[in-house]
């Protein structure tokens, strides 16, 4: 493979030509966060001299291995994090690019998911070399800090911590901010940048719409299964907070002796309050362990709640969710492979509370033949996910500025027994068209079809913020449906919105 040498604001970097796509990896966007500058705000990277070579993924951030207990046989095909060495010196992204001369060219900037406690860049399901392929575009993925190094809210109980409880964030504008200052070199267009991210993720994303100071830094949002509509309040990153410094021994006023701790006993303390997150309304569950926190100013409030955020409040949005969210987490527990009618009530009443029975009520009206596992599974991923999905598409409609894209994603897996259907995260090899890798969608030819129709969709919303169908209103509710016969239907699975808004 030819080389490619690139000069940005901090030097040179010597990338690859692969069949016809610029690759950049291990890009350094700010300082290493180590030592002193742990738990602390982003610093910028000190320039280099010569060329660095930029062909090899950067360290994935620190983070535990299997966070979410999937069993065996699902863990093997789900590829979601990347396979490099984890390190707090992880604050690295990496370009993809059709080419670094001609004319400028929209912007693709991947927040990865895993809840903010896991996950990488470097999935190869997020490979951003078939994007460019199909079209003149730019992607670019990044790592951040996550768990207790990125969202520890100390602020409020020990000194020389401000900032703690939003270092994550504070990162992923960091990676914006290098975006502006430097894509142009890679044919990147400053002024088109589509920000999109699935799960944690697409969390991502909504906090960065309500952020001031990302303000500009991009332009349009795309937001996959991963609607956060009322993130941790200063009360809630306290308290995690006081549940970590119990983990680790140490009294508030000695808080300044974690930045010489071993990493080893931040992520020992991480998981220890991790397990102590007992199982809530998934609706409530950025609110729970270890998120980026509201403190006013840096993150002001929301980010949806009770309004659309006023920063990004011209910036188009795409948003969506699949038509099985639930069935990566929770279709193995034994509430759902032993349901039955009688029994649904009290496995779902953790998740619904006093509304139990009139939703299970308002579901089994709307679906007469859907057995018991299936509507249970239904009713939580619809709680958490499509739900509040449509809720953010409604609150941004308000603010009459922006058009607002739904989509839903209904194709099923044929993998494990078809057990999976449209589980969370198997759109997004589909977005960026990278299924002959990813084995979690199986191997029917037939489905490559569809994965060249969702990425071109996503490159004509990064284009021009017109994915290719109408935008959302709160009387036809035109949604794309994505499958082997993609369509755009009014209102799918109506019957079971109203009985989210009746019972919410």
């Amino acid at each position: 493979m030819d080389t490619i040498v690139v000069e940005t604001a901090d030097g040179r970097l010597q990338g690859v030509n692969d069949r016809g796509v610029g690759v950049f990896k291990g890009i350094p966007y700010a300082a290493a966060p180590l030592g002193e500058k742990r738990f602390r705000p982003p610093v910028p990277v000190e320039k280099w001299t010569g060329v660095r070579e930029a062909m090899c993924y950067g360290n994935m951030a620190v983070q535990a291995t299997n966070v979410f207990g999937l069993p065996p046989d699902l863990l093997k095909i789900f590829t979601l994090g990347g396979r490099e060495k984890t390190s707090e010196d992880c604050l690295y992204l990496n370009v993809w690019t059709s080419g670094v001369t001609g004319k400028r060219k929209p912007v693709l900037f991947w927040c990865h998911g895993g809840a903010f406690i896991t996950g990488s860049g470097s999935s190869p399901w997020s490979d951003g070399a078939n994007l460019c392929r199909l079209d003149e575009v730019v992607v670019v993925s990044f790592n951040h800090r996550l768990g207790a190094l990125g969202y520890l809210h100390l602020e409020d109980m020990a000194g020389d911590f401000e900032g703690a409880g939003t270092a994550g964030v504070r990162d992923i504008v960091a990676a914006l901010e290098w975006v502006k200052a430097n894509i142009a070199q890679f044919g990147g267009d400053p002024g088109n940048v589509t920000i999109f991210g699935e799960s944690g993720g697409g969390a991502k994303v909504s906090v960065l719409m309500a952020l001031p100071s990302a303000k500009g830094l991009f332009h349009k949002a795309v937001i996959q299964s991963g609607p956060a509509v009322q993130m941790a309040n200063r009360e809630d990153g306290a308290k995690t907070a006081r549940q970590f410094l119990d983990a680790v021994g140490l009294d508030p006023k000695k808080a300044g002796e974690l930045r010489g701790l071993p990493v080893a006993k931040i992520l020992e303390a991480q998981n220890t309050v991790q397990a102590t997150v007992a199982r809530s309304a998934f609706a409530d569950r950025r609110r729970l362990g270890f998120n980026p926190v509201i403190d006013g100013g840096f993150f002001p409030g929301g980010p949806f709640a009770p309004d659309a955020p006023e920063p990004s409040r011209d910036v188009p949005l795409m948003i969506g969710s699949n038509k099985d969210e639930m069935t990566l987490f929770l279709g193995h527990q034994p509430w759902v492979t032993g349901a039955t009618f009688e029994n649904l009530p009290e496995a779902l009443r953790a998740y619904l509370g006093a509304r139990t029975e009139a939703v299970i009520a308002g579901y089994r009206k709307a679906q007469l033949k859907m057995d018991a596992a299936t509507l249970g599974l239904t009713i939580v991923g619809d709680f958490g996910v499509r739900g509040l999905s449509l809720t953010i598409a409604e609150r941004k409609m308000a603010q009459k500025a922006a058009d607002v894209f739904v989509y839903l994603f209904a194709w099923e897996t044929p993998v494990l027994g078809g057990r999976l259907r449209s589980c969370h995260t198997l759109e997004i090899p589909f977005v960026f068209d990278n299924l002959e890798t990813a084995e979690l969608t199986g191997n029917d030819p037939a489905r490559l079809a569809l994965g060249k129709t969702m990425a071109r969709a996503w490159i004509a919303f990064a284009r021009d913020g017109k994915p290719g169908w109408p935008a959302y209103t709160p009387t036809t509710r035109p949604t794309m449906v994505f499958d082997l016969d993609s369509r755009v239907e009014n209102d799918p699975f109506g019957a079971e919105r109203k009985v989210l808004e009746e019972t919410t």
